[in-house]
């Protein structure tokens, strides 16, 4: 499990931008904070599986984990 920070902004008209700093590609909008709260939580896993999905396939490159304290 992993956390992530999300920012809500308005987007005019009543709507509510979502979006997830560490992960630009996250953005999305919900008519409401609880429709705003699903439709991030959807673009997140989205991503993170086409994240995966891009790992698996790229055989021509070396992948490491480094810790940033």
């Amino acid at each position: 499990m992993r956390e992530y920070r999300v920012r809500f902004s308005d987007a005019g008209n009543g709507w509510i931008m979502a979006t997830v700093p560490e992960m630009p590609a996250a953005i999305t909008q919900g008519r409401d904070m609880e429709e705003a709260r699903l439709m991030i939580r959807d673009a997140i896993k989205l991503l993170l599986e086409c994240y995966a999905d891009d790992e698996a396939a790229d055989t021509d490159a070396t992948w490491e984990t480094i810790t940033i304290e």
